[in-house]
């Protein structure tokens, strides 16, 4: 029995509202994104399928994507790091880690080894040629 809200739910959200005062917010940047946060949009042809995924803000060396059979992992590391500084005196320094997966399964198996991915603007798009089925071979009846 878990009782514990999680952050930027509905209780936050109407605290935020009501008392903008007493809401605490992060000191650096936007919030950690969530899961739903990566926004996936995928397209089916005969050859294979193609993935845009919206991962704004991060680095290419950040962003990893495995495959397995048909099932496609999206997960990004985001770091973001300021410091202002004048003179030998630091003013301020802050830094935000973090890090958000997804997970989704695709109807047919891909083909890992022809699979290839671009990172352009804050969209990885991935073309994922599905794998090549075995046709039905009939069997000889003796």
């Amino acid at each position: 029995m878990n009782s514990l809200v999680s952050r930027g739910s509905l209780f936050d959200d109407f605290f935020k509202d009501i008392a903008p005062g007493f809401y605490v917010r992060p000191l650096h940047g936007d919030n950690l994104p969530s899961p739903s946060q990566i926004k996936v949009d995928v397209s089916e042809n005969d050859s294979g399928y193609t993935v845009q995924a919206e991962v704004p803000g991060v680095a290419k060396e950040d962003i990893h994507v495995s495959l397995e059979g048909n099932v496609v992992s999206l997960r990004a590391e985001v770091r973001q790091h300021d410091e202002k500084c004048e003179g030998d005196k630091v003013l301020r320094s802050e830094r935000y880690f973090g890090s958000v997966a997804r997970s989704f399964q695709l109807p047919d198996e891909v083909d890992a080894a022809q699979a290839k991915a671009k990172y352009d603007n804050g969209v990885l798009t991935l073309t994922l040629p599905k794998k090549a089925s075995k046709a039905a071979q009939r069997l000889h009846i003796e």
